[in-house]
C-alpha cells in the first residue's frame, strides 16, 4: 500500500463536542500511523495550543505534522522543528486593532507562548477556555509584538454582521498583503496573502514527496474550504456547517462525536482507492 497523508481538522472534525477524541478515531489514527501513513493536525489555532492537543492525542511519532495558524505554520512534531513559517508584518497589528475598537469589535493576535490583546472580553475568555493557552492584556499591540505575528483574529460572539462589515471596509484595504476569512460565523481569520489550509496541503505534499492522489482531507467549517478543494478527496463531517458539503466529494456518515474521522481513515486511507 502506497503511502498516504490526512490532514485533519481539529474542532468539529477530529475532536467531539467536548473537545476529546473518540475512542474510535484514535484507533484508526494508531493503525494509520503503525502502517507508516502521514497524519497531519490542521488548524486555525496557534501552534502552541494544537501541539498541547497533538500531545493528548498521542500525535507526537514520526509521521506526525501539525499544519498551525490555518498554514501560516508547519511543524514537523516528530523532529520538534517549523518546516515552514510565513507571517505578517507586526506594523499592520496596530492599524487592525484600531479599526476594530472603532467599531467595538475584539481583535487579538499572538506571541510563540501567549495571546496578545489590548482588552479583556467575554470574546477572550471563551476562546481561551477552548484552545487553552495563557493570555496578556496589553496596553499597546504595537509596543507589545516583538516579532512578526502569523494572523490575527477578530471575534464577535453576537454579530456574524459586523464581521462581515470589518472585512469589507477594513481589510479590502489590504488585499495585497492579507487574505481573511471565516472558520466559524463569529471568528474573522486575518492571515497573509496566499496562506491557507489549501496551500498547506500542496506543500505538505511536495515536501513529503507525496502524490496529491494520495492526500485526504477532513474538515466541518469555511477555514477548510480550501483544504477540502485541495485534497484528492475532501471528506466532509455531516454535522459540517451549512454549505460546506459542496466543496467535498464525500460526505461522513458518522459526524464528530460517533468516529466520523475513523470512518474516512478506514475508507480512503486503509483501503486502496
Amino acid at each position: 500500500m502506497s503511502k498516504r497523508i490526512l490532514f485533519t481538522d481539529l474542532d468539529g472534525t477530529l475532536l467531539n463536542d467536548q473537545k476529546e477524541i473518540t475512542p474510535g478515531n484514535q484507533a484508526a489514527i494508531d493503525k494509520a500511523l503503525a502502517l507508516g501513513h502521514i497524519i497531519v493536525i490542521s488548524t486555525g489555532r496557534p501552534l502552541v495550543s494544537a501541539l498541547i492537543q497533538a500531545n493528548n492525542l498521542g500525535l507526537v511519532k514520526k509521521g506526525c505534522f501539525v499544519i498551525a495558524y490555518n498554514g501560516a505554520q508547519i511543524y514537523d512534531i516528530y523532529n520538534q522543528k517549523t518546516v515552514y513559517g510565513h507571517c505578517l508584518s507586526r506594523t499592520l497589528a496596530a492599524p487592525l486593532f484600531r479599526a476594530a475598537a472603532e467599531r467595538d469589535l475584539y481583535i487579538q493576535t499572538y506571541n510563540t507562548t501567549h495571546i496578545l490583546t489590548e482588552h479583556d472580553t467575554p470574546e477572550l475568555q471563551k476562546y481561551t477556555k477552548t484552545i487553552q493557552i495563557p493570555y496578556k492584556i496589553v496596553e499597546n499591540i504595537d509596543t507589545a509584538l516583538i516579532d512578526d505575528p502569523y494572523k490575527l483574529i477578530a471575534i464577535d460572539l453576537k454579530s456574524h454582521e459586523k464581521l462581515v462589515a470589518f472585512q469589507q471596509e477594513v481589510l479590502s484595504q489590504y488585499s495585497n498583503v492579507l487574505d481573511s476569512f471565516f472558520s466559524n460565523d463569529f471568528y474573522l481569520e486575518i492571515v497573509p496573502t496566499g496562506i491557507s489550509k489549501g496551500f498547506a496541503v500542496q506543500w505538505m505534499c511536495d515536501f513529503l514527496g507525496i502524490p496529491l492522489e494520495n492526500s485526504v482531507a477532513a474538515g466541518d467549517a469555511q477555514n477548510d474550504i480550501a483544504m477540502l478543494e485541495a485534497a484528492h478527496i475532501g471528506a466532509v463531517m455531516c454535522n459540517a456547517f451549512p454549505g460546506i458539503a459542496k466543496y467535498g466529494n464525500y460526505v461522513t456518515k458518522a459526524d464528530n462525536n460517533h468516529d466520523g474521522v475513523a470512518e474516512i481513515i478506514h475508507r480512503f486511507i486503509l483501503k486502496d482507492i
